[in-house]
């Protein structure tokens, strides 16, 4: 601790990413990443404004992308916000649309970056339970609140709400914003997007890391009632004008404009997550039900750590959460088919 910090920053508990690792031969199944490139068209796009434009800054207010974003999901341009990647999004819906004077629900067991947006911006936490199968329990959040978010399919469980149900929780707090952070959503669930123009309190973020494979390139969105919108541009204005820079705006743009690799690429996702799932489950683990990209297990007769940590020593990297109530589990990631092998050839070694 420096005596030159403020007391707030003292106070804070970062965020802990996941690992990055600098190893050759590994087989990096921790952090979500698509195993799969961004479409072609993506990096053309990007080669093409790689140029002396570079000089001038971006377009501050990324209108070409936000006209590309709402044709695609059939909303007004002015109920679309873009970021530098979901977590800045979230970090703005943090600050300027969660009332601060009451509790911010959310899963006990959930995204990790949440209890940390609420140390920055001083709000208040309060988890709610999920059930003993790791669901999230709906009645749950009708209590009084300043704002509510999870994700959807949840995080680290993988397990998605239907619309109906998500539905249910935006009528119950008709006074709060209700937040559903879709990062996996294109693995298998239904975007509530649908539903933004019933429900002025509803606001759905998400991110082109995942089912559009641009980790890299940080972009995230976030679409919902102009109003809302509105808050969202004051506070990126009074913090950073630009942003998303010239490449990412035009590699954004393009990845939205090729469903057909989009298509491709999340089928073969999906499949793949479908037959990890069932050879898992013949080595004797239990495996969540998965909407996502990830799968999440446990094995009844082996510690989850030691399970880590003998993967690791054959250069296989899972994500293991030392918390109470999943402790036991481990995040898998789904990657290539040869990664997913690999992995399955470890597990066989150490069970």
């Amino acid at each position: 601790m420096s005596r030159f910090w403020s007391p707030f920053v003292k106070d804070l508990v970062p965020y802990v990413p996941g690992e990055q690792p600098k190893l050759d031969n590994l087989v990096k199944l921790n952090t979500n990443e698509n195993p799969f490139g961004p479409s072609p068209k993506v990096l053309e796009a990007i080669a093409a404004v790689t140029d002396a434009s570079l000089r001038l800054y971006p377009a501050p207010n990324a209108d070409s992308l936000k006209g590309t974003i709402a044709e695609y999901y059939r909303v007004q341009p002015s109920q679309v916000f873009v970021g530098n990647g979901s977590d800045e999004v979230l970090a703005h819906v943090f600050h300027g649309l969660f009332q601060h004077g009451k509790p911010l629900l959310f899963p006990d067991i959930s995204y990790s970056f949440y209890p940390v947006y609420c140390g920055l911006y001083g709000i208040a936490p309060k988890t709610l339970p999920l059930a003993d199968d790791f669901t999230i329990k709906i009645a749950d959040y009708a209590q009084p609140n300043g704002g509510i978010i999870f994700p959807n399919p949840n995080a680290p469980t993988g397990i998605a709400l239907t619309l109906a149900q998500i539905e249910q929780i935006v009528q119950a707090s008709p006074d709060s914003v209700v937040v559903v952070d879709e990062a996996y959503v294109d693995f298998g669930a239904d975007t509530a997007i649908s539903l933004v123009d019933r429900y002025p309190n509803l606001l759905v973020t998400q991110s082109l890391s995942k089912s559009r494979s641009l980790a890299g390139l940080r972009v995230g969105l976030a679409v919902g009632h102009a109003d809302l919108i509105e808050a969202l541009e004051r506070i990126k204005n009074s913090f950073n004008s630009y942003p998303l820079d010239r490449l990412a705006l035009a590699g954004a743009e393009a990845a939205f404009r090729d469903q057909a690799y989009f298509d491709s690429t999340r089928s073969a996702v999906i499949q793949s997550r479908d037959e990890m799932a069932a050879k898992l489950e013949a080595l004797g683990f239990e495996v969540l039900p998965s909407a996502a990209n990830f799968l999440f297990v446990r094995h009844a007769q082996k510690d989850a750590a030691q399970l880590a940590q003998g993967l690791r020593e054959q250069r296989v990297i899972v994500r293991h959460f030392a918390k109470p109530r999943i402790e036991q589990f481990l995040r898998i990631t789904i990657g290539t088919p040869e990664q997913n092998a690999k992995l399955i050839d470890a597990l066989q070694t150490l069970l």
